[in-house]
């Protein structure tokens, strides 16, 4: 039983693939194969007449040289695309490389400016103007110093003459009272001796 059924299934998997038609020369040549293989089917499949000569229909030579004629032309218009490609990508680099220029000098002058800092009109380099800058605080700040030092100095010197002044001051009223005191002792006396001689 399990013989007759391997040959039952045997049998059939023959005519299965027998019953399916094979492709003709024809239509292997009409097929998508390259035009290599195309003449590799075509001479595999004609007849021999002798062994240098083969029997080709020519209906199988006018289908390779439509094959070959197609091919040409396909591999023209490829030829011609890529050359046109070619052309654009190289006026895209050009392109692409005078942009690249263009940016860098901008990018050169852009430096230049961040680099340099303008004073008064005048284009200094940041070291320049930094030192400019410290040297005109640190002259600013001297200056403050003499100030306050000359201001404290006049201030007390100002303090020692009004001491002074009072001093002097003092010094005028106890002798001016001195004086007075002088004058009148004075003139007690003179007028004690005047009257003296008057007596």
């Amino acid at each position: 039983m399990y013989k007759s059924f391997l040959s039952f299934v045997f049998l059939f998997v023959s005519i299965v693939s027998f019953a399916q038609p094979q492709p003709t020369l024809q239509q292997k040549l009409q097929s998508n194969l390259p035009i290599q293989s195309q003449f590799q089917v075509l001479l595999n499949q004609s007849r021999n007449q002798d062994a240098d000569f083969k029997i080709i229909r020519k209906s199988n030579i006018d289908i390779i040289q439509r094959n070959v004629s197609d091919s040409i032309a396909k591999y023209t218009k490829e030829i011609a695309s890529l050359k046109a490609n070619s052309s654009s990508s190289v006026q895209q680099v050009q392109s692409l490389k005078d942009s690249v220029q263009t940016l860098s000098e901008s990018l050169r002058v852009e430096q230049e400016k961040t680099d340099s800092i303008s004073f008064l009109g005048i284009d200094f380099s940041k070291p320049s103007y930094h030192m400019l800058v410290w040297s005109i605080i640190a002259i600013l700040g001297l200056a403050f110093f003499i100030i306050l030092f000359s201001f404290r100095k006049a201030k007390v010197d100002a303090v020692e003459h009004q001491k002074t002044a009072e001093e002097v001051q003092n010094d005028f009223q106890a002798y001016k009272k001195k004086a007075m005191e002088t004058e009148q002792k004075l003139k007690r006396q003179l007028l004690d001796e005047q009257m003296k001689r008057e007596s």
